[in-house]
């Protein structure tokens, strides 16, 4: 498979670029075409990725032994890193720039199947923050979370020819898949309406950090690659049937937004609502009212 954060030159004609490249090019277009004036965007930018169940900030070129704390926020219940560095971008082309810095502090390594096999999983994060002047003057805020996240392939010991660490890399690698395909499946379950269905998100790092992503207020998708080669049609058939669980989870995505600005939103419109009713009312009880006196 391609390195999805890249631009990699596959043709003739030029590079192409990747899916990270063009979300964030497409995030900057809306950006730079905003006239409101009281409108205005703010983005910020991390990259991890977690190796041997430990995270490692990739914008930093140490990191502590162990990795990275994840810690559980006690008041949503979301798991986050703690110390990972949030760069705040101004354009595409910084974007690119932490890509290409993250990229470079990646942990690969060679294999009997590929030279440069990851050997992390890595996880872009972008935060998009939309602010806007309500018509007192006041800032309300919205908030977006990307998350793009780069699996690392599931390994045979046999097919790769892992030893020593590359064995012990691969091992972690396929556990927190394992994981992964738990808390899919147990999603799944759920959408289908199977009553009391635990979804085991801290049986891993990988899925401890994409709780929200994967089950919470968010929408989700997967995008499987695959091989034509004979020789991978067992890792092939595990993925698509991976897939295949994935596309069951539903999701139902609501805006981000400040609990006090909704209720304020929400009231505002249902007394517009009411407004109009009572508007479009007034011609039907007009000739009722008036007719006893004719």
């Amino acid at each position: 498979k391609q390195w999805y954060q890249r631009r990699v030159a596959i043709t003739a004609g030029g590079p192409n670029k990747g899916i990270v490249p063009i979300t964030c090019d497409e995030l900057f277009k809306t950006v730079e075409g905003n006239t409101n004036a009281d409108l205005k965007y703010c983005v910020s930018f991390s990259m991890l990725e977690i190796y041997n169940e430990q995270v490692r900030d990739l914008l930093q070129k140490q990191n502590p032994k162990g990795g990275l704390p994840v810690r559980q926020n006690p008041s949503i219940g979301a798991f986050y890193v703690q110390g990972l560095t949030k760069q705040v971008v101004g354009s595409y082309r910084e974007i690119e720039a932490k890509m290409d810095e993250g990229t470079s502090n990646r942990t690969v390594a060679s294999t009997a199947m590929n030279a440069t096999s990851s050997r992390a999983h890595t996880v872009v994060t972008i935060q998009f923050d939309q602010i806007k002047k309500n018509e007192v003057g006041e800032e309300t805020k919205r908030t977006s979370i990307i998350n793009l996240v780069d699996l690392a392939g599931s390994e045979r010991a046999g097919s790769t020819g892992a030893t020593g660490d590359r064995l012990k890399e691969g091992a972690n690698i396929n556990k927190s898949l394992s994981a992964l395909g738990n808390v899919i499946s147990a999603l799944a379950d759920a959408s289908t309406g199977k009553k009391n269905v635990r979804v085991p998100y801290r049986d891993s790092v990988l899925t401890k950090l994409l709780q929200n992503a994967l089950g919470g207020n968010s929408k989700t998708i997967m995008i499987a690659a695959l091989s034509p080669a004979d020789i991978n049609y067992d890792e092939t058939l595990s993925t698509l049937r991976y897939a295949d669980r994935a596309k069951q989870i539903k999701n139902k995505a609501i805006v981000n937004e400040n609990p006090m600005d909704k209720l304020i939103r929400e009231l505002k419109e249902k007394k517009e609502k009411s407004t109009d009713c009572d508007s479009a009312l007034i011609p039907l009880l007009f000739p009722v009212l008036l007719s006893p006196a004719a």
